[in-house]
Protein backbone atom coordinates (compact mmCIF):
# COMPACT_ATOMS: atom_id res chain seq x y z
CA UNK A 1 0.00 0.00 0.00
CA UNK A 2 1.57 3.42 -0.67
CA UNK A 3 2.34 6.31 1.18
CA UNK A 4 -0.77 8.23 -0.17
CA UNK A 5 -3.44 5.34 0.87
CA UNK A 6 -1.82 4.19 4.31
CA UNK A 7 -2.62 8.49 5.04
CA UNK A 8 -5.90 8.25 3.23
CA UNK A 9 -7.14 5.36 5.47
CA UNK A 10 -5.35 6.76 8.78
CA UNK A 11 -7.46 10.11 8.01
CA UNK A 12 -10.62 7.95 7.08
CA UNK A 13 -10.00 6.06 10.60
CA UNK A 14 -9.82 9.05 12.89
CA UNK A 15 -12.44 10.62 11.11
CA UNK A 16 -14.38 7.36 11.94
CA UNK A 17 -13.43 6.97 15.67
CA UNK A 18 -14.73 10.35 16.64
CA UNK A 19 -18.38 8.80 14.95
CA UNK A 20 -21.31 8.33 17.30
CA UNK A 21 -21.69 5.07 15.93
CA UNK A 22 -19.72 2.72 18.49
CA UNK A 23 -20.08 0.40 15.75
CA UNK A 24 -17.84 2.74 13.38
CA UNK A 25 -15.75 3.46 16.13
CA UNK A 26 -14.84 -0.17 16.87
CA UNK A 27 -14.03 -0.64 13.12
CA UNK A 28 -11.87 2.23 12.70
CA UNK A 29 -9.48 1.48 16.04
CA UNK A 30 -9.42 -1.91 14.83
CA UNK A 31 -8.37 -1.02 11.48
CA UNK A 32 -5.65 1.74 12.65
CA UNK A 33 -4.54 -1.43 15.29
CA UNK A 34 -3.95 -3.28 12.21
CA UNK A 35 -1.96 -0.92 10.29
CA UNK A 36 0.12 0.15 13.32
CA UNK A 37 0.94 -3.50 14.44
CA UNK A 38 3.79 -4.38 12.46
CA UNK A 39 5.18 -1.30 10.35
CA UNK A 40 7.22 1.35 12.36
CA UNK A 41 6.01 3.50 8.51
CA UNK A 42 2.60 3.40 9.68
CA UNK A 43 3.44 4.18 13.15
CA UNK A 44 5.06 6.95 12.50
CA UNK A 45 2.67 8.20 9.67
CA UNK A 46 -0.14 8.09 12.66
CA UNK A 47 1.44 9.61 15.05
CA UNK A 48 2.25 12.96 12.74
CA UNK A 49 -1.97 13.50 12.14
CA UNK A 50 -2.70 16.49 14.55
CA UNK A 51 -4.10 15.66 17.47
CA UNK A 52 -4.31 11.84 17.04
CA UNK A 53 -2.64 10.98 20.73
CA UNK A 54 -5.29 13.07 23.09
CA UNK A 55 -7.73 11.15 20.72
CA UNK A 56 -6.76 8.20 21.36
CA UNK A 57 -6.16 8.56 24.89
CA UNK A 58 -9.61 10.31 25.17
CA UNK A 59 -11.28 7.35 23.63
CA UNK A 60 -9.23 4.28 25.86
CA UNK A 61 -11.05 5.88 29.05
CA UNK A 62 -14.38 4.50 27.52
CA UNK A 63 -15.83 1.40 29.74
CA UNK A 64 -16.09 -0.68 26.33
CA UNK A 65 -14.55 -2.43 23.78
CA UNK A 66 -12.67 1.04 22.65
CA UNK A 67 -10.86 1.12 25.43
CA UNK A 68 -8.45 -1.96 24.69
CA UNK A 69 -8.41 -1.51 21.00
CA UNK A 70 -7.50 2.23 21.92
CA UNK A 71 -4.38 1.04 24.15
CA UNK A 72 -3.08 -1.45 21.50
CA UNK A 73 -2.95 1.50 18.82
CA UNK A 74 -0.83 3.78 21.66
CA UNK A 75 1.52 0.48 22.72
CA UNK A 76 1.89 -0.19 18.83
CA UNK A 77 2.87 3.69 18.46
CA UNK A 78 5.21 3.32 21.87
CA UNK A 79 7.27 0.65 19.73
CA UNK A 80 8.97 3.05 17.45
CA UNK A 81 11.64 4.68 19.36
CA UNK A 82 11.47 8.19 18.56
CA UNK A 83 7.71 8.06 20.14
CA UNK A 84 8.48 7.06 23.68
CA UNK A 85 9.43 10.27 24.80
CA UNK A 86 6.39 12.15 23.70
CA UNK A 87 3.92 9.48 24.29
CA UNK A 88 5.10 9.47 27.95
CA UNK A 89 2.95 12.52 28.96
CA UNK A 90 1.99 12.79 32.67
CA UNK A 91 -1.82 12.75 31.77
CA UNK A 92 -0.95 9.59 30.11
CA UNK A 93 0.60 7.88 32.75
CA UNK A 94 -1.90 8.66 35.44
CA UNK A 95 -4.51 7.12 33.56
CA UNK A 96 -2.20 3.61 32.55
CA UNK A 97 -1.93 4.18 36.49
CA UNK A 98 -6.10 3.61 36.92
CA UNK A 99 -6.29 1.25 34.50
CA UNK A 100 -3.80 -1.19 36.37
CA UNK A 101 -5.54 -0.43 39.30
CA UNK A 102 -8.95 -1.44 38.11
CA UNK A 103 -10.20 -5.08 37.87
CA UNK A 104 -12.68 -4.22 35.52
CA UNK A 105 -11.26 -5.10 32.12
CA UNK A 106 -8.38 -7.47 32.56
CA UNK A 107 -6.89 -7.02 28.22
CA UNK A 108 -7.03 -3.02 29.82
CA UNK A 109 -4.91 -4.01 31.90
CA UNK A 110 -2.63 -6.04 30.62
CA UNK A 111 -2.26 -3.32 27.68
CA UNK A 112 -1.44 -0.75 29.97
CA UNK A 113 1.12 -2.55 31.67
CA UNK A 114 2.79 -3.67 28.53
CA UNK A 115 2.41 0.23 27.32
CA UNK A 116 4.35 1.32 30.54
CA UNK A 117 6.67 -1.39 29.91
CA UNK A 118 7.64 -0.36 26.41
CA UNK A 119 7.98 3.43 27.37
CA UNK A 120 9.78 2.76 30.49
CA UNK A 121 12.48 1.48 27.87
CA UNK A 122 13.61 5.08 27.38
CA UNK A 123 15.90 6.17 30.64
CA UNK A 124 14.42 9.25 30.15
CA UNK A 125 11.09 8.26 30.93
CA UNK A 126 11.60 6.02 33.90
CA UNK A 127 11.94 8.74 36.46
CA UNK A 128 8.74 10.23 35.43
CA UNK A 129 6.73 7.48 35.91
CA UNK A 130 8.36 6.99 39.41
CA UNK A 131 6.66 10.44 39.88
CA UNK A 132 3.75 9.62 38.62
CA UNK A 133 3.30 6.54 41.18
CA UNK A 134 3.40 3.85 38.86
CA UNK A 135 5.86 2.01 41.28
CA UNK A 136 2.91 2.16 43.91
CA UNK A 137 0.49 1.11 41.30
CA UNK A 138 2.30 -2.04 39.87
CA UNK A 139 3.20 -3.13 43.88
CA UNK A 140 -0.64 -2.51 44.59
CA UNK A 141 -1.75 -4.67 41.72
CA UNK A 142 0.77 -7.44 41.69
CA UNK A 143 -0.60 -7.86 45.45
CA UNK A 144 -3.85 -9.59 44.32
CA UNK A 145 -3.41 -12.80 44.32
CA UNK A 146 -6.19 -13.21 41.78
CA UNK A 147 -5.01 -10.56 39.48
CA UNK A 148 -5.25 -11.59 35.74
CA UNK A 149 -2.16 -9.41 34.41
CA UNK A 150 0.42 -10.30 37.37
CA UNK A 151 2.83 -11.34 34.40
CA UNK A 152 2.53 -8.10 32.35
CA UNK A 153 2.63 -5.78 35.57
CA UNK A 154 6.00 -7.54 36.62
CA UNK A 155 7.43 -6.82 33.09
CA UNK A 156 6.97 -3.61 33.91
CA UNK A 157 8.22 -3.25 37.51
CA UNK A 158 11.25 -4.89 36.29
CA UNK A 159 11.75 -2.59 33.59
CA UNK A 160 11.23 0.07 36.07
CA UNK A 161 13.24 -0.67 38.93
CA UNK A 162 16.42 -0.57 36.78
CA UNK A 163 16.48 3.05 38.10
CA UNK A 164 17.83 3.48 41.49
CA UNK A 165 15.37 5.96 42.60
CA UNK A 166 12.60 3.72 41.74
CA UNK A 167 14.18 0.91 43.32
CA UNK A 168 13.37 2.94 46.98
CA UNK A 169 10.01 3.25 46.08
CA UNK A 170 9.51 -0.02 45.11
CA UNK A 171 11.30 -0.99 48.44
CA UNK A 172 8.82 1.51 50.56
CA UNK A 173 5.50 0.52 48.41
CA UNK A 174 6.15 -2.88 50.10
CA UNK A 175 7.57 -4.89 47.20
CA UNK A 176 9.78 -7.17 49.25
CA UNK A 177 6.82 -8.80 50.65
CA UNK A 178 5.05 -9.09 47.48
CA UNK A 179 7.62 -10.46 45.24
CA UNK A 180 8.41 -13.19 47.86
CA UNK A 181 4.73 -13.98 47.68
CA UNK A 182 4.49 -14.33 43.75
CA UNK A 183 8.39 -16.22 43.33
CA UNK A 184 6.38 -18.87 45.75
CA UNK A 185 3.37 -18.90 43.59
CA UNK A 186 2.49 -21.99 41.90
CA UNK A 187 0.95 -19.88 39.04
CA UNK A 188 3.38 -20.20 36.81
CA UNK A 189 6.86 -20.94 36.83
CA UNK A 190 7.85 -17.38 34.47
CA UNK A 191 6.05 -15.16 37.21
CA UNK A 192 8.40 -16.39 39.77
CA UNK A 193 11.33 -15.80 38.03
CA UNK A 194 10.46 -12.53 36.91
CA UNK A 195 9.71 -12.02 40.61
CA UNK A 196 13.08 -13.17 41.55
CA UNK A 197 14.60 -11.62 39.01
CA UNK A 198 13.26 -7.98 40.65
CA UNK A 199 14.06 -9.19 43.96
CA UNK A 200 17.76 -9.45 42.51
CA UNK A 201 17.48 -5.90 40.91
CA UNK A 202 16.71 -4.22 44.70
CA UNK A 203 19.19 -5.90 46.97
CA UNK A 204 21.97 -4.45 44.65
CA UNK A 205 21.11 -0.94 46.68
CA UNK A 206 21.28 -0.86 50.60
CA UNK A 207 17.70 -0.59 51.51
CA UNK A 208 16.11 -3.17 49.46
CA UNK A 209 18.87 -5.49 50.84
CA UNK A 210 18.01 -4.13 54.07
CA UNK A 211 14.53 -5.07 53.57
CA UNK A 212 15.20 -8.66 53.12
CA UNK A 213 17.95 -9.25 55.32
CA UNK A 214 14.55 -8.71 57.99
CA UNK A 215 12.52 -10.97 55.90
CA UNK A 216 11.73 -14.28 58.46
CA UNK A 217 13.33 -17.10 57.16
CA UNK A 218 14.39 -15.43 53.79
CA UNK A 219 17.49 -17.99 53.26
CA UNK A 220 15.11 -20.91 53.49
CA UNK A 221 12.87 -19.73 51.42
CA UNK A 222 15.17 -18.85 48.87
CA UNK A 223 16.43 -22.52 49.54
CA UNK A 224 12.99 -24.02 48.78
CA UNK A 225 13.74 -22.29 45.17
CA UNK A 226 16.58 -23.77 44.75
CA UNK A 227 14.61 -26.91 44.92
CA UNK A 228 12.28 -26.28 42.39
CA UNK A 229 12.92 -26.53 38.73
CA UNK A 230 12.80 -23.40 37.12
CA UNK A 231 15.95 -22.76 36.23
CA UNK A 232 15.30 -18.92 35.97
CA UNK A 233 13.89 -18.85 39.92
CA UNK A 234 17.27 -20.58 40.58
CA UNK A 235 19.26 -17.95 38.83
CA UNK A 236 17.45 -15.28 40.77
CA UNK A 237 17.40 -17.17 44.38
CA UNK A 238 21.25 -17.59 43.88
CA UNK A 239 21.83 -14.48 42.97
CA UNK A 240 20.06 -13.21 46.35
CA UNK A 241 21.94 -15.40 48.28
CA UNK A 242 25.02 -14.39 47.14
CA UNK A 243 24.13 -10.62 47.58
CA UNK A 244 22.91 -11.88 51.71
CA UNK A 245 25.90 -13.41 52.33
CA UNK A 246 28.10 -10.78 51.14
CA UNK A 247 26.73 -8.42 53.41
CA UNK A 248 25.46 -10.94 56.80
CA UNK A 249 26.87 -13.51 58.65
CA UNK A 250 23.49 -14.63 60.23
CA UNK A 251 22.07 -15.28 56.60
CA UNK A 252 25.52 -17.53 56.26
CA UNK A 253 25.04 -19.14 59.94
CA UNK A 254 21.06 -19.96 58.72
CA UNK A 255 22.39 -21.30 55.59
CA UNK A 256 25.20 -23.64 57.58
CA UNK A 257 22.27 -25.09 59.26
CA UNK A 258 20.99 -27.16 56.77
CA UNK A 259 22.58 -29.38 55.65
CA UNK A 260 20.91 -30.62 52.20
CA UNK A 261 22.33 -26.94 51.23
CA UNK A 262 25.97 -28.21 50.16
CA UNK A 263 24.13 -31.09 48.13
CA UNK A 264 21.77 -28.83 46.23
CA UNK A 265 24.47 -26.27 45.40
CA UNK A 266 27.16 -29.32 44.45
CA UNK A 267 24.19 -30.59 41.93
CA UNK A 268 23.21 -26.79 40.89
CA UNK A 269 26.64 -26.47 39.80
CA UNK A 270 27.03 -29.04 37.26
CA UNK A 271 23.50 -29.24 35.90
CA UNK A 272 22.70 -25.10 36.30
CA UNK A 273 22.55 -22.60 33.43
CA UNK A 274 25.80 -21.19 33.07
CA UNK A 275 24.86 -17.97 35.33
CA UNK A 276 23.66 -20.58 37.86
CA UNK A 277 26.91 -23.05 37.76
CA UNK A 278 28.87 -19.50 38.50
CA UNK A 279 26.44 -17.88 41.14
CA UNK A 280 26.67 -21.40 42.82
CA UNK A 281 30.26 -22.05 43.14
CA UNK A 282 30.51 -18.25 44.29
CA UNK A 283 27.93 -19.58 47.09
CA UNK A 284 30.08 -22.75 48.23
CA UNK A 285 33.05 -20.71 48.68
CA UNK A 286 31.33 -18.30 50.70
CA UNK A 287 29.96 -21.23 53.01
CA UNK A 288 33.07 -23.47 53.14
CA UNK A 289 35.22 -20.35 54.65
CA UNK A 290 32.82 -19.57 56.82
CA UNK A 291 32.46 -23.49 57.75
CA UNK A 292 36.59 -23.25 58.33
CA UNK A 293 36.13 -19.79 60.20
CA UNK A 294 33.85 -21.66 62.86
CA UNK A 295 34.62 -25.25 63.17
CA UNK A 296 37.98 -25.42 61.96
CA UNK A 297 39.19 -28.10 59.25
CA UNK A 298 38.30 -31.14 61.74
CA UNK A 299 34.65 -30.42 62.27
CA UNK A 300 33.77 -28.95 58.64
CA UNK A 301 30.66 -29.33 57.48
CA UNK A 302 31.97 -29.75 54.07
CA UNK A 303 34.35 -32.49 54.82
CA UNK A 304 31.94 -34.53 56.49
CA UNK A 305 29.68 -33.96 53.27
Amino acid sequence: MSVARIRETIAECLSGAQSDSPEVQQKALQTLSTITKVSPQNRSLLAQSDGVIPALLNLSKSSTTLQPLSLSILFHLSLNPNLKQSLAEMETIYHLNSIILSLSCPESGRLASSLICSLAMLDKNKAKFGVAGTIQSLVTAVSDPVCPAAHHLLSSLAELVQFHGNCTLAVRSGAIPVLIQAAQSTNGEDLAGTSLAILGLLVRFEEGLNALRKTDQIVNTMVEVLKGRCMLSKEGAAEILLRLFEESEGCVRDALRLPEFPTMLADLSIRGSARAREKASLLMKKLMDADMDAYGDRNSMFLKW
